[in-house]
């Protein structure tokens, strides 16, 4: 087994070369509208001056860069940083100088990352001046509005009448939000995950078994299907048949499990199929009778009936 080495390297704003700080003062000159916004903000208090951080006092400059080429040519976009769509700076740059701060914790894993390898960029979901959301200053009023301004087909499962209760918000039993709310990090750290679907688990099961503790096992009866993972089964952001099935029963079981036999039946193992079949076994659910489905402890529950 080989070992596997990590080197971090510290993120940094991009120096503009010869630029030095000249104070948020200066830049309020110019930028009082800017400073209205800014003032109220949590950036506020810890960058400025009762600011606890290694950018203590350094303000605006603390994510716009050092200032005084800018001042000395303000025309040029070179010269400072700017943030958003219509920035000069690259994403990589423009998330630098987010990154001095915001770069251990659930972030450690940004880089490389499927949302960093799309060239997603901190401003696009969060806002320091504007933010619409009561915390993690996001550019939407919650987490699942603004996901689904990307993620469309997600949005259309949560459609389903079968779904995740991500539209009522209100789910009293997950990890959740300060409101005991589900949200979509509550299944995904949005930041990046050494796993992928951006997962904080090792595993799909394991994410499920968070909530679905009974379904973990180990049981003396395993369901191969489902342990190896919970997809096979269930669609997670929402289903038109019931508990976020893929497919209805019996279908879904007959994917794996021939149609035309079954051991109840007189002519269970010929290839041909038995004219009892259909009466006992079409429009019903085999979990009426295999309601273990996920697994079984009985001595007797092989078929998962018990």
């Amino acid at each position: 087994m080989g070992l596997l080495w990590v080197t971090r390297v510290e993120a940094a704003v991009p120096a503009v070369p010869g630029a030095t700080y000249v104070g948020s003062d200066t830049c309020k000159g110019c930028h009082e509208d800017q400073f209205k916004k800014m003032d109220p903000t949590l950036h506020a208090r810890v960058l400025g001056e009762q600011g606890r951080t290694a950018l203590q006092k350094q303000s605006c400059e603390s994510c716009h860069g050092p200032g005084s080429k800018h001042m000395e040519d303000q025309a040029n976009p070179a010269f400072n940083i700017r943030f958003g769509p219509k920035s000069q700076q690259s994403v990589a740059d423009q998330n630098a100088a987010c990154l001095q701060c915001h770069q251990r914790g659930k972030r450690a894993f940004w880089e490389g990352s499927q949302h960093d390898g799309r060239d997603v960029s901190c401003t696009t979901c969060h806002s320091i001046k504007a933010p619409q959301s009561p915390r993690a200053q996001l550019k939407a009023p919650s987490q699942v509005e603004l996901c689904r301004q990307c993620h469309a087909v997600f949005t259309a499962q949560q459609m389903s009448w079968s779904h995740m209760p991500l539209r009522e918000n209100n789910w009293p039993y997950t990890t959740v939000d300060r409101q005991k709310r589900l949200e979509c990090s509550s299944c995904h750290n949005v930041h990046g995950t050494v796993t992928e679907k951006l997962i904080p688990e090792s595993s799909v099961n394991e994410l499920c078994y968070r909530c679905h503790m009974d379904k973990r096992g180990p049981f003396l009866w395993e369901h191969a299907p489902v342990r190896e993972t919970c997809l096979n089964c269930h669609k997670p952001h929402g289903s038109n048949n019931i508990r976020l099935l893929r497919i209805r029963e019996p279908r879904l079981c007959q994917q794996c499990h021939n149609e035309n036999r079954h051991p109840s039946t007189a002519f269970a193992r010929t290839p041909t199929a038995d004219p009892e079949t259909d009466r006992r076994i079409l429009g019903r659910s085999c979990a009426l009778c295999h309601n273990n489905i996920h697994g079984s402890n009985h001595p007797s529950g092989f078929a998962f009936t018990r």
